[in-house]
């Protein structure tokens, strides 16, 4: 399973700390067998990364911050070089296992995904990447003397898209992934419910 994912996505290399062999096991067989081989692991210069499964339960609290709806219904399973979070949403089924869903942390939106853990990565990762990872605009931001972001780090939007920030390479900056998340999740939960075309300019986090 996973073989063309592994033909075109190339492993980072990974420091030695943060290897693991931890046994992972989760009702979901495919996403098991994921984690079990890539947990942990980042691919094409932290383009697309799959997230240790010893955190998993860590961005599922963190995300469910940011998009309530979604509480006890996911399993983030890998974040992209731009701190987008892929999970696993039980509600909604894509042959017979679960759906993937994309949650922007820039956008405060959350995307459905016509795929399930297996076609996900043998498909839409290999035919579709850019939409699925915005590859053109990692290959501009890498042009323009950006660096790709460590294991622990992502490349995040200096004012998020939904605060009016432009969708543009001089917005982004390298962060803290941790970080970048729970200030973003704190800011989507600021601004839920509120009329379109709010300003924005006096919120504050505490």
């Amino acid at each position: 399973m996973y073989e063309i994912f592994k033909a075109t996505f190339f492993l980072d290399e990974v420091p030695p700390e943060t290897r693991t062999t931890l046994k992972v096991s989760f009702e979901e067989a495919r996403l098991d067998e994921l984690f079990t081989h890539f947990g942990g692991k980042s691919f094409n210069k932290s383009l697309y990364r799959v997230v240790s499964p010893k955190d998993v339960s860590f961005w599922n609290n963190i995300v469910t911050v940011a998009f309530p709806n979604f509480a006890d219904r996911i399993t983030c399973f890998a974040v992209d070089w731009l701190g987008r979070i892929f999970a696993l949403d039980s509600s909604r089924l894509v042959g017979n296992s679960p759906g993937v869903i994309m949650l922007e942390p820039g956008t405060a939106e959350a995307l459905e995904i016509p795929c399930n853990i297996e076609s996900f990565h043998e498909t839409e990762l290999i035919q579709y990447q850019e939409e699925a990872l915005a590859v053109s605009f990692f290959h501009q931001w890498l042009s323009s003397g950006g660096s790709s972001p460590n294991l622990k780090q992502c490349i995040g939007y200096k004012t998020p898209l939904f605060m009016g920030g432009s969708d543009t390479v001089d917005n982004l900056e390298v962060v803290d992934l941790d970080v970048y998340w729970t200030i973003s999740a704190k800011l989507i939960e600021k601004i839920r419910g509120l009329p379109k075309g709010t300003s924005l300019n006096h919120i504050t986090i505490s």
